[in-house]
């Protein structure tokens, strides 16, 4: 009798756990759809603002700045105010700057929007994963966290087609004006569904650790988007250097304090150190990496319209979303393990195989070539997501969810200036004026080989890693 009562209570707590992942993943949705359809407006907001395309790079680099200034905060104000309540919080003060976006009538108005949109965006993401991961049970945490990387895999896909659309047909302001009722909607969700799980047992702000971690943040990023850009070389590589030299301050001073802002205690445990720090963070460079380098070969090198690069594209991120319902399931069979190696290696070689495409290479080929990268980059991003907090403890939570927040801003700003810079100094290397062809086979090479490299170092995972989240037995 005992078994057949507790069947409905697990049931009921899954589908909990499950209708908050799909709340926490609307949000990121809204999040991840406004960084993927300003980039197909900037044209017309230059007109707008009488100013030049370029020149509204100051609005995308002061919401990454930003983003990176509060993210180190996240994790204790959830604990102090309630995951809750910062998250609705957090959502409110992500749509209201939308807005501002959607009604600035000048660069400098624009800028201040976004800076604070990127505090909102600072605040979402880590403390709705830790809000997913205190409301799952390990059981549920592949499927719960399979839903909330979704937003990531799907609105680059739907965000550059709307925002085209909106732009061309209606106008640039309503890409931020559509965030509005998403919004109201997602607050709404939040209050009336989304528990508040909190750990009081942080009382004491650590000042020193959130300026230390939050001015090595904003240096890297800053120095990795000057290399991007490709402009003030000398400055981008100090801001790089003195990221550097800040993290290792921010480090010491995390370790000694009594009351740190950020438990470094998660990286001592092998599952969340190896797909955080090193080879997930090698594999999530090439994983950004890659549809950086796409559209720019497709459109410099291959010499194809704005269009058809962007559906060749659009089969490699619907490679990401047709991989998601054989995730749970291979990794149930396989382990993760198992999985990230193999996986890992077909991810490269894709990789490799897109830098030996050519203008002459038949379409249905591409095609196939950008459907294999999709297919195990999204499997790859999926099982690297849910191992990191698969044997993390309850009260690691908030500390985990921020740390693994930051490296993912890291990671994604060192692959996108990898690229540039591979491209860059190959171009130089030929002495040419212009970007061709083979610029963007060394690159691609370069980048598949990282990848190969990322996966030999999964090697170190136990064969029953994660074993309690994936149902997997050796």
């Amino acid at each position: 009798m005992t078994g057949i009562a507790a069947e409905p209570s697990l049931t009921r707590a899954a589908a909990d756990a499950r209708r908050v992942a799909l709340i926490v993943a609307a949000a990121f949705f809204m999040q991840n759809l406004d960084g993927a359809i300003i980039n197909t407006s900037l044209p017309q907001m230059a007109r707008t603002f009488g100013v030049r395309p370029a020149d509204l790079n100051i609005g995308i680099t002061a919401y990454i700045l930003s983003t990176a200034a509060f993210v180190p905060l996240s994790g204790w104000v959830a604990d102090r105010l309630g995951p809750k309540r910062v998250f609705a919080g957090a959502i409110v003060v992500f749509t209201l700057a939308s807005l501002a976006c959607g009604f600035a009538h000048g660069l400098w108005e624009f800028t201040a929007a976004r800076a604070v949109q990127g505090l909102g965006g600072a605040l979402m993401t880590p403390v709705g994963r830790m809000v997913v991961l205190r409301s799952a049970e390990k059981s549920e945490l592949l499927a719960a966290t399979a839903l909330i990387t979704w937003p990531a895999l799907i609105a680059p896909v739907v965000g550059p087609v709307l925002g085209g659309f909106i732009t061309t047909y209606i106008s640039w302001r309503w890409n931020f004006f559509l965030n509005a009722p998403l919004g109201v909607i997602g607050v709404a969700l939040v209050l009336a569904f989304i528990p508040d799980a909190r750990d009081p047992g942080r009382s004491r702000f650590d000042a020193w650790g959130f300026v230390l971690t939050s001015a090595a943040l904003i240096a890297l990023l800053a120095g990795l988007q000057g290399l991007v850009q490709g402009r003030e070389l000398g400055w981008a590589a100090a801001g790089i250097v003195a990221g550097l030299g800040i993290g290792a301050a921010a480090i010491r001073h995390l370790r000694r304090a009594d009351q740190p802002l950020l438990e470094l205690s998660s990286f001592k445990i092998p599952t969340f150190a190896i797909t955080t720090l090193d080879a997930g963070n090698l594999f999530r460079l090439t994983i950004a990496a890659t549809p950086f380098l796409l559209p720019l070969m497709f459109q410099l090198a291959f010499g194809l319209s704005a269009l058809t690069a962007g559906l060749y594209v659009l089969a490699y991120f619907a490679g990401n979303l047709l991989m998601k319902t054989v995730t749970t399931p291979a990794l149930r069979r396989f382990g993760f393990r198992n999985v990230l190696i193999a996986n890992g290696v077909l991810a490269g070689l894709a990789i490799l195989a897109c830098g030996v495409l050519t203008p002459a290479t038949p379409a249905a080929i591409i095609v196939a070539v950008l459907l294999v990268a999709g297919l195990t980059r999204s499997m790859q991003f999926t099982a690297l997501a849910t191992l990191a907090f698969a044997e993390i403890e309850a009260h690691q939570r908030g500390s985990s969810s921020t740390l693994s927040s930051m490296m993912q801003q890291v990671s994604a700003g060192l692959g996108v200036a990898l690229g540039a810079i591979l491209l860059n100094l190959s171009q130089s290397a030929r002495h040419a004026n212009h970007l061709a062809l083979a610029d963007f086979r060394v690159a691609f090479t370069a980048i598949g080989l990282m990848a190969l490299a990322g996966s030999a170092l999964f090697l170190r995972l136990r064969p029953d890693a994660g074993a309690e989240v994936s149902g997997h037995r050796a």
